[in-house]
């Protein structure tokens, strides 16, 4: 997966790698997943972003979800359209990479793309 266009922020790439982080942890973090976040982190050049999510997700599991859902509306939300509609199509991308999407992890991005406001553009876009 490589990465093209405006160079992202740095809270840019934090939500990319959490939203990552958060989809690939419904069923624990296996050695592909953890594969595609190490190449996703180096193609960002993110190893800094990639400390913070792992933190982050280390602080508190089992609220990992919703206090994920609430950094989002802090920083993705408000970005372009576009930018949201992207990531989740980056992390749909790459859950894919590894072979399948589970029901719990497709139910998670479309909660997301709902909560981000792009339900109907993300679900036109995988459909094609």
């Amino acid at each position: 997966m490589e990465f093209r266009g405006p160079k992202m922020t740095s809270d840019q790439k934090k939500a990319l790698l959490l939203l990552h982080s958060v989809i690939f942890n419904y069923h624990g973090l296996d050695k592909e997943e953890q594969k595609i976040l190490d190449e996703t982190t180096r193609e960002l050049e993110a190893d800094q972003e990639l400390e913070w999510v792992q933190n982050f997700v280390r602080e508190d599991f089992p609220t990992l979800f919703d206090r994920a859902r609430e950094f989002f509306k802090n920083t993705i939300v408000p970005a372009d359209k576009n930018l949201r509609v992207s990531f989740l199509n980056k992390v749909w991308d790459a859950t894919n990479k590894k072979g399948h999407i589970t029901e719990m992890e497709a139910m998670g991005i479309l909660r997301l793309a709902k909560d981000w406001g792009v339900e109907r553009d993300f679900l036109a876009l995988i459909r094609n």
